[in-house]
């Protein structure tokens, strides 16, 4: 019984072997009977007669591509404002005993995007960004926005121009909001 075996073995491995070469004479083996006629007529079935390269030839040739584009993003975040950053504003401020009051005057559009040091959400739902400049501005959100989720700063897509622009940027925020400015103003310290 295991002569039996060892020949059906041998036999299997013999037809596995086969089956793996077909293939690749298949390549070589002529489509049809009028692609094996030679020039004078007669019919050849040597591989050699047809293009044994083909399958060369044609792994050869690149790929064709189309238009590649490639873009750079980059986001930029504005954190919350630090101590440090609070007590250097309030340490330049006049010594004296003096009540102030805010008055918010109107601002342009824009803002320079590297000149804002910090955010502060409001309880009224804006944005208190403190710039290099000394300057405290307010910015408005769209309605459906709420300044507390932006306790932690927010992010915004870098554009051309550096700027971030009242109705046309959006903040997002890292609790995953995204919103639109709809306005700044700036603060300014009236004596009263």
């Amino acid at each position: 019984m295991t002569g039996h075996f060892a020949t059906m073995k041998r036999l299997c491995l013999f037809l596995a072997c086969l089956a793996l070469c077909v293939p690749v004479a298949a390549v070589h083996w002529p489509a049809s009977a009028q692609d094996a006629r030679l020039p004078g007529g007669a019919l050849s079935l040597d591989p050699m007669a047809q293009d044994t390269f083909r399958v060369l030839n044609e792994a050869r040739r690149g790929e064709v591509w189309g238009q590649v584009r490639v873009e750079r993003r980059v986001i930029i975040r504005i954190a919350p404002s630090d101590e440090a950053t609070r007590t250097t504003l309030m340490a330049e401020l006049p010594r004296r005993n003096m009540q102030a009051n805010f008055e918010e005057v109107p601002h342009t559009d824009c803002v320079q995007v590297e000149s804002i040091l910090g955010v502060r959400p409001t309880h009224d739902n804006r944005l208190l960004l403190f710039t290099r400049d000394r300057a405290i501005l307010t910015a408005t959100l769209e309605r459906k926005c709420a300044a507390r989720d932006f306790y932690s700063g927010f992010y915004i897509e870098r554009s051309d121009d550096g700027r971030l622009c009242a109705d046309r940027d959006r903040l997002q925020s890292r609790a995953g909001s995204s919103c639109a400015v709809e306005g700044f103003s700036r603060l300014v310290a009236v004596a009263g």
